[in-house]
Formats: structure tokens, C-alpha cells, sequence
């Protein structure tokens, strides 16, 4: 019973949500059905008092309001409106019509006390000014005006018509009934409408919400809404992965502080709230029983929620081992394919140059010539170590975009067992020290990769190290709740900015006689097994006394389910 002069969508066009008996119009009519319950019961009760009473009340009269009592009842627990969208509702008869005629009925009763129903009339009024149409609103305020006149004209007598004021007052109660009418009416369709708009914003509203939520899961980079109290009121997958979080274990409100790896962001927030938001900083989060986790991260600050000015830090983690790998594997790819077709294209001639070179050999007696044979095979042995390394990197970059599969190594076993293979191979006796710390911890690594990383290092450290006792120390150690480290220390002299700025960047070198891929490879084989591997200046025991020399460090990943032992006594081998 619904619709107004600037038209609402039809019914049939309309979402079943706006025009159902559950929303504002459902509401609004039941309001308006329980009040003619209780006009009904009111009346009754004020003809039933008097009967009880022993006073001259009409019998019809009670019945009269009984039935009207049972009808709205009726009307109330059977009756479903339609909805707006209809300029005639077929309702009107058994709530606005049946109102009309009983309060036209009651009026036109005479009564003892000379009861005036006139104000009952307002009900029927606004009843279809509210439900019903603008047409239909004007014409039962026109109906309710003519039964008001009808009954003065009825009461009057003909000869006192002149002077009688009940006409006149008949007439202003019919049209101050129709103006109630007609601006009933506009404030409820201006309601009506402002629903509708509301319940489409919030429809609007929901969709832009799980849009803004599926983009922000989805996103590759991690997001933290963390709050001044530095309790994380939301975190993406992304984020959780960073942080080390397991989605089935950690709940979805948590603290910084139930981990001691995120002190880090801790500070960070602090920062935040306390000084401004962080542009971007790089940090490393060491996470117990699994691969450290390397981030960017920049925070911003949202306005104040409330008066109170309480508001939230938003921060955006990246990892920092995909954003390198996504630029070392733009800027190295095409080299890469370029070094590899080279080294294809020189393996073959450079075999044959040096079986050439060795045949020679066999030939010559003289011993300035046998000179020149021996350094044609050291230089095409240095060729042939330099093709192999393009290779390695060729084949590293190829197995890059594939997770290496995991190896539960030992670190402790096979590190004395490598170091052993490189002290005999070359020879150094009494110049290498290993020194073993972590005892049946175990690592993800792959046994040749492995090897490969601490022989380059130990490569490396022999070219530059003294020739004392202990110029090369290798030492294991197990930070608890951190990484498993593999060190590697020699007291060569300290490098220059530019070389160490450069250290792990492929065909740099700071010797001619280096293919300065060692390095690079290293940390490529690294971070296929999520290790990390840097260089400082550190100072370690030599001969009784403190030196100071290179030092990597290679940050490596506990194995699943291995738990490390971590132990006070020291292993060594010399």
C-alpha cells in the first residue's frame, strides 16, 4: 500500500529484501495494526465499564465494538501487506474501511454521555497516508471530511443552519484531516526512499568490503593492522607466512609479543606511534624451527577512529629474498643465457687444446719448452674452472623458479668430513681449524650444495690468508631460537668499499686470476635452501692472541621435525 508522486522501483523490479514484511514497511504496518487493537480494546472497555455497572449502555453498541476488536485481531495475525508499489491495496477494506465505517457508526450512535469519536477518525487518515498511495490518502481524507459534514447536517436542525457552527467546524476538522493526510503521506515516502538508498548502500557498501577483503588476501605482500597496545587486529596469509604464523594454531586477534622474533616490529610500531611512520627498513625475523624470514617493511598510520584519538598502525611487509630474486633474474637473465652458449661454444676447443698441449708435452725435452706446455695447461685449466662456474650459474638460475627439495643433513658430520677433503686436496695441514659446535642439529641443505658453498669459502679464505697456524678456522654454532650458522674466518687484510659493496655480484673480482662467480654462486645455492649468507670484519683467537680478520656467515634452516642439541663442549679438528 505504498507509492508516491516521484515513483519508487516497481515491486516486481525491486530486491525481495526492500519489499518484504520484514523491513521498515513491515514494521510501520504492524505498528499501525496493533493501535486499532488497542483503539478497540479501549472502546470496548469504555462501553463495557458502564454496562457492568447497571447503566443504560445498547447492547449493539457492544457487540458493535466486539466485532470490531475481533477484526482487527483478524487482520493483525492473518493479514500480509504487499508491499509498496500499488496504488490500490486491497487491505484498505478490512483496515482503513472498516475503521471508517465503525468510528462513522459510533458517531452517529447516540450516547449517554454525549461522546465525541471525531479524534478516532485521524487513525484511518493516517493509516492510508502512510500504506497507501497519495490518490488514496486525499481521497479517504475527502471520505472522513464528507462523514463529518454528513453528520452535522444530520444533527442540525433546518432553522438554526445560519447559526450553527458545527458545519464550519465539520468542514476544518475534514480539511485539516486532509492536509494531515497529504503531508503523511510525503514524509513517508520520503522514508520509504531513504531505505531503499540506505539498503542499497549498505548492499554496496558489503560488496566493496568483501572486494577490499579478497584483494587484501590475495595480495603477495604482507599487511599488519596493529593497534597501540601492539595486538594484531588483522593479518593476511601473506603476512602470517612472513611472521612464521600458523593459521590453524595462532588465533585471528594476536600479539607481538607472544613471539620473540617480531621484537623487531614491536620497535617498529613504537616508532610509529611515538615519531612518524617508517618509509621502509630491512629486517631479519629468526624463527624457531624454521628458515629466517628477510623483510622490507614500511608502516603508515590511520586518522583517529573516535574522539578519543585512538588509531591504528598498517604495516606492509615484502620479503626481501623474492624482491631480489626478481631482480637479479631480470638483470642477469639474458647474460645468463649468453655465458651459458659461450661456455658451451669453448668447452669443446679448450678440451682439445689442452689433449693437444699434453700430447706436445710428451714430445719435448727441452726444458724452456716444456715451460710453455705448462703454462698453456695452467691457463686452459683456469679456463676450463671458469667454464665450469658460468655453468653452475647457468644451471642455478634454470632450477631457481623450483623449491630445492629438503635434506636433512647433519651440519656438524658433514662439515668435518668436507673440511677434511679440502685440507688434504691442498695441502694446508696445521693452517685450517675447525671448530664444531652444534651436535646433532640438523639442516636443509642438499649435500652437494653444501659442499660446493664451504669449499668455495674455503677457496676464498686460502687465496688471502696467512700461512700461520689457524689463518682458516671453521666454526658451527646453533642460536637458539635463530639460525644454525656456518662460519667460515680468515685474517686476511680487510677489503676495500668497492669490493665489498660488490662482494656477492657474479664476474666480480678483485684478483685477475678469479672468475668472481665463487661467491655468487654460493648465495644463489643458498637461497634455493632459504639460508642466508653475509661478511663482517670480526675478531677471532689465533695463536694466543686476537686478530682480526673476514669472516661469511652462513645462516642455514633447522630440518623439519629435527630439534637441535645445543652443546657447551667444543669439537675441534686441526
Amino acid at each position: 500500500m505504498h507509492s508516491s508522486s516521484t515513483p519508487l522501483p516497481p515491486a516486481s523490479s525491486m530486491p525481495a529484501a526492500e519489499h518484504d514484511t520484514a523491513g521498515g514497511f513491515g514494521r510501520l504496518w504492524t505498528t499501525f495494526m496493533w493501535a486499532r487493537v488497542l483503539v478497540a480494546l479501549a472502546l470496548l472497555g469504555l462501553h463495557l465499564g458502564p454496562y457492568l455497572l447497571g447503566r443504560s449502555t445498547s447492547a449493539w453498541v457492544l457487540g458493535l465494538c466486539l466485532a470490531y476488536l475481533a477484526a482487527t485481531m483478524a487482520v493483525l495475525a492473518k493479514a500480509r501487506p504487499r508491499g509498496p508499489g500499488s496504488a490500490f491495496d486491497p487491505l484498505w477494506l478490512p483496515t482503513v474501511g472498516v475503521d471508517l465505517l465503525f468510528f462513522a457508526l459510533l458517531q452517529l450512535t447516540p450516547a449517554p454521555a454525549a461522546i465525541n469519536y471525531t479524534p478516532l477518525l485521524a487513525l484511518p487518515v493516517l493509516t492510508a497516508a502512510a500504506l497507501g498511495s497519495r490518490a488514496l490518502a486525499l481521497g479517504t481524507g475527502a471520505l472522513v471530511a464528507l462523514v463529518l459534514l454528513g453528520h452535522a447536517a444530520w444533527t442540525v436542525q433546518a432553522d438554526t443552519w445560519l447559526s450553527s457552527a458545527d458545519l464550519p467546524q465539520a468542514g476544518l476538522t475534514g480539511a485539516g484531516l486532509m492536509l494531515l493526510a497529504l503531508l503523511t503521506h510525503q514524509m513517508a515516502t520520503r522514508l520509504a526512499r531513504e531505505e531503499v538508498n540506505a539498503r542499497r548502500n549498505r548492499v554496496e557498501a558489503q560488496v566493496q568490503a568483501l572486494v577490499s577483503d579478497l584483494v587484501v588476501e590475495s595480495l603477495p605482500d604482507g599487511v599488519l593492522v596493529v593497534d597501540s597496545t601492539f595486538l594484531v587486529r588483522n593479518a593476511n596469509p601473506a603476512a602470517r607466512v612472513m611472521l612464521g604464523s600458523d593459521q590453524e594454531v595462532t588465533p585471528h586477534f594476536f600479539s607481538l609479543y607472544d613471539d620473540p622474533a617480531w621484537e623487531q616490529l614491536i620497535a617498529i610500531v613504537r616508532r610509529t606511534f611515538d615519531e612518524a611512520p617508517v618509509d621502509a627498513t630491512a629486517l631479519v625475523l629468526h624463527h624457531e624451527g624454521r628458515q629466517s624470514s628477510r623483510l622490507q617493511v614500511r608502516t603508515q598510520r590511520t586518522p583517529s577512529i573516535d574522539d578519543s584519538g585512538v588509531s591504528l598502525c598498517v604495516m606492509f611487509l615484502q620479503d626481501l629474498r623474492e624482491m631480489e630474486a626478481r631482480l637479479r633474474t631480470e638483470k642477469l637473465a639474458s647474460m645468463g643465457r649468453m655465458s651459458a652458449a659461450v661456455a658451451h661454444e669453448i668447452r669443446n676447443p679448450l678440451a682439445a687444446i689442452s689433449q693437444a698441449n699434453a700430447l706436445l708435452d710428451e714430445d719435448l725435452t727441452q726444458p724452456a719448452q716444456r715451460r710453455l706446455t705448462a703454462m698453456v695447461r695452467q691457463n686452459a685449466e683456469r679456463l676450463q674452472h671458469i667454464v665450469e662456474d658460468v655453468l653452475d650459474v647457468a644451471r642455478a638460475q634454470g632450477q631457481s623458479d623450483h623449491p630445492a627439495r629438503e635434506h636433512a643433513l647433519a651440519l656438524d658430520d658433514e662439515t668435518g668430513a668436507f673440511c677434511d677433503e679440502w685440507r688434504q686436496q691442498h695441502g694446508v695441514g696445521e693452517r685450517l681449524a675447525v671448530e664444531l659446535h652444534a651436535p646433532g642439529v640438523h639442516v636443509q641443505f642438499a649435500h652437494a650444495h653444501l659442499r660446493r658453498v664451504l669449499i668455495n669459502l674455503l677457496d676464498n679464505a686460502a687465496r688471502y690468508a696467512s700461512a700461520r697456524a689457524g689463518a682458516i678456522q671453521v666454526t658451527t654454532h646453533a642460536v637458539r631460537h635463530g639460525p644454525v650458522l656456518l662460519m667460515v674466518w680468515s685474517d686476511g687484510p680487510p677489503m676495500e668499499p668497492a669490493v665489498r659493496r660488490h662482494l656477492f655480484e657474479p664476474f666480480f673480482s678483485s684478483e685477475s686470476r678469479s672468475s668472481g662467480l665463487g661467491l655468487f654462486i654460493s648465495r644463489e645455492l643458498c637461497e634455493r635452501h632459504g639460508a642466508t649468507i653475509s661478511h663482517e670484519r670480526s675478531w677471532r683467537e689465533q695463536g694466543g692472541q686476537r686478530v682480526e680478520g673476514n669472516e661469511f656467515f652462513v645462516g642455514l634452516s633447522r630440518a623439519h621435525g629435527g630439534h637441535a642439541r645445543i652443546s657447551d663442549g667444543h669439537s675441534a679438528l686441526t
